[in-house]
């Protein structure tokens, strides 16, 4: 099976916003899917980095709607989906986020990203209504 990752960001975010969304969604899909890690990186020097995600990435924008229409549809499918709401903008540390994200039913998180793993035909359909991010 192929795997891909995609993301999504609403598109009225700063840009400092979509990057910190990007970041976030992304982070715990090696903890939940190790086979999506890659190898470590060693330059000529020898110098070792640690591994990053080896799958194809792509980046995704959209309007509140088209969001949320895509997050459901991601929510509905044998995939990861991982969820950055507008609410964690505010919070300071991990324990905050969750208790953020907690607080508030499915249907009712104010969605400024999300990240999906999964089959890549499966993660196409997620996102087949939205734009890749220019």
């Amino acid at each position: 099976m192929t795997w891909k990752l995609a993301v999504a960001v609403r598109d009225d975010l700063a840009i400092w916003q979509k990057l910190n969304v990007t970041g976030f969604v992304t982070s715990g899909f090696a903890s939940a899917e190790p086979h999506v890690l890659g190898e470590s990186y060693i330059d000529a020097s020898g110098q070792e980095y640690p591994p990053i995600l080896g799958l194809p990435l792509r980046v995704f924008v959209g309007d509140a709607v088209a969001l949320r229409r895509a997050f459901d549809r991601g929510l509905g499918r044998e995939a990861l989906v991982s969820v950055y709401t507008d609410d964690m903008f505010s919070t300071m540390n991990d324990d905050d986020n969750r208790a953020a994200v907690l607080a508030v039913a499915t249907t009712d998180l104010v969605l400024a990203g999300f990240a999906v793993a999964g089959e890549a035909k499966q993660v196409d359909k997620v996102f087949d209504k939205l734009k890749l991010h220019p």
